[in-house]
Formats: structure tokens, sequence, C-alpha cells
């Protein structure tokens, strides 16, 4: 039975990383009472579809606080995958390399990023059915329509400015057309991604080359990056509590 014909074993991955500069230790700030990361580790486990919810974190308080919503913390990341500039892959094969290391091993995987508190049980079930639906595709990513189209940018150099976007050959430029007229682009969120663990063990890629969008709804794409995000989310959170995932159990006495 090919890999792709069969029932797949996915893990969720959340990563945790504790050195964010714009919005400190964000992955752990009191939502609503409860630390951010316990909204999307509650919102795996309701969703039913994952065999195990692995937190990937370089902080031992991190992987304390994701006990504690019941996610596993088996070991922390290296120094060296956690840095600001480190790219997702080293953190993804470092943990699925360790956890096959001990046989665990899935057929594929899904980032669950803490800084999307409104990506809820029901997302995650919506994005692993079209996941499923496509088997020639590698993986899955979420977008949503961009807010600011890219036919109205600039790249600046001293006191001149180009457009980034090819502009057409007839008509008027991009930066001149109204934006409805404009052909429809989509930016990635950080609310999910799902892809096979081959991607990373044949070709140290998240992604590979045939990617699925998932197209987010409502919330669900609204990320934590600093601290007007996070005015903006505490916001939401504080006049429409229903949209973030339910959590069944008291907050974590311990913080930062």
């Amino acid at each position: 039975m090919s890999e792709k014909s069969k029932i797949p074993r996915i893990v969720a991955l959340i990563p945790a990383r504790s050195g964010s500069k714009r919005l400190k230790h964000k992955n752990v700030r009191r939502l609503n009472g409860h630390p951010v990361i316990a909204y999307t580790i509650r919102a795996a486990y309701s969703s039913g579809i994952f065999t195990d919810v692995v937190v990937s974190t370089d902080d031992s308080r991190y992987a304390d606080t994701a006990k504690h919503y019941g996610a596993e913390a088996p070991f922390l990341r290296p120094a060296e995958a956690a840095t600001a500039t480190s790219p997702d892959i080293e953190w993804i094969s470092f943990t699925l390399n360790k956890l096959r290391e001990v046989g665990r091993q899935y057929d594929c995987f899904a980032i669950l990023r803490p800084t999307s508190p409104f990506r809820n049980a029901s997302t995650i079930i919506r994005a692993w059915s079209q996941f499923l639906s496509d088997p020639k595709i590698d993986s899955l990513r979420a977008v949503e329509p961009c807010k600011q189209h890219p036919g109205k940018m600039w790249v600046v150099k001293g006191d001149r400015m180009h457009p980034i976007l090819e502009q057409p050959l007839d008509g008027p430029p991009l930066h001149s057309r109204q934006t409805a007229a404009l052909a429809p682009i989509f930016v990635q969120n950080a609310s999910l991604e799902i892809s096979w663990c081959h991607n990373v063990f044949q070709d140290r890629s998240i992604s590979g080359k045939i990617i699925m969008p998932f197209l987010t709804e409502g919330y669900e794409g609204e990320d934590l990056n600093d601290e007007r995000d996070w005015r903006h989310v505490t916001s939401i959170a504080e006049s429409e509590p229903n949209m973030l995932p339910t959590i069944d159990r008291p907050p974590f006495s311990e913080g930062l």
C-alpha cells in the first residue's frame, strides 16, 4: 500500500521559540486568562486528527506550560535551531528525526503556530479534509487575500521608485488601477501548514513543490507579531471570547 493510499498518521508540531524580539514571550502571554499556546494545543486535540501533539521549544518553562495543557515536550530544541533567523526546516527536521529515533514515525505533519489563537478545531479538520482530497499535492498552506496589493508596491532606489511587479504592455500601469481591477493575490498566514514527512526526510523541504492553498476564514489567520497585533487580538478575544478554542482545564499557575 502506498504512502498516499492509506489512512495517514499525522503529528501536530507546535513551535514555541522563547526569543521573540518584537513581542516578548508572545507564545505564553496571557490571553483571556490562559497562555496563548494553550489555545493551539487544545484546538489540536479537539480536532481529533492527530496521533500526537508535540511542542518544539528551547525553554523548559515553555515546555512545562505545554505539558499542563496536554501537549508533549519530550526534548528541548537546540539553540542553533532557535534563533531569529533559523529556518523552520531546522527545528522540524530535528523534531521528526528525534521522534523517529524512538520509533515514532508519521506520514504527515502539521505546523500549528501558537500565534494564531483563533484557529480552532474546525479549522484544522477543514484543512485536513482538503489536504486528503488531492493525492497529487505535497503540502497545503494557509493563505488569505492580500490586504495591500503588490501591484501598488514599489522598490525605492535613491530618489527613484520602481514597481515591484512587471507592468502590462497595454493600458494603465497596475499602480494606477483600482484595486478591484487587479488580479487577486494571496499571502500566507501563520494559521497552519500540512505536509508529507517525506518532503523533510528526502528533500529537506517543508512544503515540497506542489502546494494547495487553504483559504482561512474570519479571524482564523490572525497572527501575533508585535504590540499592535496584540492589542487587536486582545480586543477580539475580549469582545468575542467564543472565537477562541475552549480550554477544559484551569490556567497554568506558573508564568514568566
